[in-house]
């Protein structure tokens, strides 16, 4: 299946700036890139006014114009790439949910308005990060360029989400051509282990791991690095400063525990220096 980078477009500055993100990455994975917009009854809902009318809302003209003017401007600026664009009747969650389960990629800016209100803070983007059936990119900070150089940053505590996160990352780093960097935040010393396994060393830990992305990526330059006394969300943002990209998964324990829904989660998708990947495994649906 040539499944596509799907991008939420209102024609807020963030979500062009979420649209020019998908290109590059569809460009990069050669893949098509699909433009949505998401659209509503005035009321708020994708349903008509009228109870007996049983048809779906009418895509308005200004949003088909909207789209369309994105779709132009990429095709400019990324020679070669298949677009397409259009409106889908329905609230932004849902899209863009019912849209991951044939989507490669799912990208979202920061804020959004109208169609895609609070994409990253609001509900809307609770909803995507939590029930996505692919891995969900949100573009942040809005308000400067998105970082492309620096390494794809991620989080290791010894979990199997966590695992899966560095494994999308070190896709990254290949695809992007630059350094895979792992972080593990241990506890100041003295303190129990924060990956919560037995007989766990933070060092022989993050060996395990950089051992193993090398193994699986041969010819990847992998480093890692190991924080004290510092809480594992804070080393992720921290670190995010000087990174293209920052993985998370989506569940964790120890160290990176609640990674998609928690606090570390919510400080790294807040307040990293750069994009945010969360990892959700491919899924074709419940």
């Amino acid at each position: 299946m040539d499944r596509p980078v799907v991008a939420g477009v209102d024609g807020s500055p963030a979500s062009l700036a979420a649209a020019e993100e998908a290109a590059r990455e569809a460009q990069l994975r050669d893949r098509p890139l699909h433009l949505v917009h998401g659209f509503l009854h005035p009321l708020g809902y994708g349903v008509p006014i009228n109870p007996y009318d049983l048809g779906l809302p009418a895509p308005a003209d200004t949003g088909q114009a909207m789209l369309e003017q994105a779709a132009n401007d990429l095709a400019d600026r990324w020679p070669g790439l298949r677009t397409e664009a259009r409106q889908v009747a329905g609230g932004p969650g849902a899209t863009l949910i019912e849209e991951s389960r044939r989507a490669e990629l799912v990208v979202v800016g920061s804020r959004g308005h109208g169609g895609f209100t609070g994409l990253l803070l609001g509900s809307v983007s609770g909803q995507v990060a939590a029930h996505a059936h692919c891995p969900v990119l949100v573009v942040r900070p809005a308000d400067q360029p998105v970082p492309t150089r620096g390494p794809v940053l991620v989080g290791v505590d010894g979990s199997e989400p966590a695992e899966l996160a560095v494994g999308y990352a070190a896709d990254e780093a290949v695809r992007r051509g630059t350094e895979l960097l792992l972080v593990h935040a241990a506890p100041a010393d003295g303190a129990a282990d924060s990956s919560g396994l037995p007989g766990t060393q933070p060092e022989a830990l993050l060996d395990t791991a950089v051992a193993a992305a090398r193994g699986s990526h041969p010819g990847l330059s992998v480093t890692g690095r190991t924080t004290r006394g510092t809480s594992p969300g804070q080393a992720l943002v921290d670190a995010s400063a000087e990174a293209a990209l920052v993985v998370v998964g989506t569940r964790g324990r120890g160290g990176f525990t609640g990674l998609l829904l928690g606090s570390v989660s919510q400080a790294v998708v807040q307040h990293a220096h750069c994009p945010v990947l969360v990892a959700h495994p491919y899924r074709q649906g419940d």
